[in-house]
């Protein structure tokens, strides 16, 4: 039996069979041509959470620029008959050609926020929700994670390093939204090839493990990479590791890492023991299952960077945003979903935030253009930008540094309590005009 065929991603298939049956029906009935409007918004944020981040725009609209079905993706189509010859034709020739609003990455949104406009026929855009969402919702949820984290680090640095807690593909877009959410660097090589992230990364266990003692282990490490390095004390004794550390490496050692124990107490005493073998300048790393409560609990300790995985590549148990994808608009005229508790707001939207003069954020106000928009005044920010033209994106969008410096903006304008880690309603609420 030979070898299977490689699996690789393809964007086009990475549409839902449900989409294709709308889009046959609707190819057969001439409703396809329809002026439509999609919107991408969330009925509410993750329990216990006050804000969400905007991330993984820029990530739609590579997917979209890539959105095409090729011979290979036809010939699966039409093998396992999902769709007819006159579906199989329509989509040998798709190519998005709408126009795309949205809020840009970074910034904050709230329960309602208009997160992204599709504008364009039916057919050409309903293809889209699954690519779509599954971006939005996995970045944002990240992003969303992260930027607690980053806040409860309170300035300390915090090292991205879930790439073995989630799917390879997953993890290199999950280090981009823990960098933009304000995470320092990632262990995620391409990562930081893809996008320019700083990568940090020290050894693991098995690497001590490996030589015949901790000391050899240490002086193979230094040797190569210089006392500058982070040394991985806890392998066996921590205090034995420091002072082996420290006699190994000098006082100028950059770094010990501590990924295991009650890491408050035992930084607390690494510091001390540090400080007494004049090695004052060493920096102490700590990770292990750490999360944004975790975080905050360090804060009074002598940590000086934190390593994170598992809990932002989940999401720290808000794994997904819950982001929505509805249709809103047909033919210029407002349409609306009114299923118990699926509800949604029918006519294309757009949003602004007022601010008091100070610069804190009061509320968000989304309204129906349709209709007359809200009197605005010099502290009121619109939230959308205009992010694709006639299918082609638009000129000089925000770069993911740009999303760095918005987010960092945005949760400086929130009330404090908005910023607080206990379960609590939005930092600031939405108003329906």
């Amino acid at each position: 039996m030979g070898s299977p065929e490689p699996v690789t991603a393809s964007t086009a298939l990475l549409t839902d069979h449900y989409e294709l049956t709308m889009l046959g029906s609707a190819l057969a009935d001439g409703t396809h041509a329809r002026p439509c409007v999609f919107e991408v918004f969330a009925r509410r944020l993750p329990d216990g959470r006050r804000y969400g981040v905007v991330a993984g725009t820029a990530r739609v609209l590579d997917a979209i620029a890539d959105f095409r079905f090729t011979d290979a993706e036809l010939a699966q189509l039409e093998a396992t008959a999902v769709v007819d010859d006159a579906t199989l034709a329509w989509l040998a020739d798709y190519e998005f050609s709408g126009d795309i609003d949205g809020y840009p990455e970074g910034e904050l949104y709230f329960p309602g926020s208009p997160i992204l406009t599709v504008t364009g026929s039916f057919a050409e855009c309903v293809l889209l929700e699954t690519l779509v969402l599954s971006i939005l919702n996995h970045d944002s949820a990240i992003a969303s994670a992260a930027a607690r984290m980053s806040g409860a680090a309170h300035g300390r640095p915090i090292i991205e390093m879930g790439g073995r807690r989630t799917h390879e593909y997953a993890a290199v877009a999950a280090a981009r939204a823990a960098y933009l959410a304000g995470f320092a660097t990632t262990s995620n090589l391409e990562a930081g090839r893809r996008y320019g992230i700083p990568t940090r990364g020290t050894v693991a266990h098995a690497f001590m493990l490996l030589h015949d003692s901790e000391e050899a282990a240490f002086r193979a490490q230094v040797d190569k990479m210089g006392a500058d390095t982070t040394l991985l004390v806890d392998t066996y004794d921590i205090t034995a590791g420091i002072e082996t550390a420290v006699r190994v490496a000098g006082p100028e050692l950059g770094a010990i890492r501590i990924d295991s124990g009650d890491v408050g107490p035992l930084a607390r005493r690494a510091r001390e023991q540090l400080d007494s073998l004049g090695a004052k300048d060493t920096r102490i790393v700590v990770s292990g299952d750490l999360d944004e409560h975790a975080i905050a609990a360090l804060r009074a300790e002598p940590v000086d960077a934190y390593g994170v995985g598992t809990s932002v590549v989940t999401g720290s148990g808000a794994p997904t945003a819950g982001m929505v994808y509805k249709l809103v608009e047909v033919d210029g005229k407002p349409v609306a979903k009114r299923s118990a508790h699926k509800e949604s707001r029918g006519g294309r939207k757009s949003a602004l935030r007022r601010h008091r003069g100070t610069g804190t954020a009061v509320e968000e106000v989304v309204w129906a253009t349709s209709g007359a928009a809200p009197e605005a005044d010099a502290n009121d920010r619109p939230l959308q930008i205009p992010l694709i033209r006639a299918g082609r994106p638009e000129p000089d969008l925000p770069t993911l540094d740009d999303a760095r410096q918005r987010l960092r903006r945005g949760l400086v304008s929130l009330p404090w309590e908005g910023l607080k880690l206990s379960h609590g309603e939005p930092a600031i609420p939405t108003l329906f005009l």
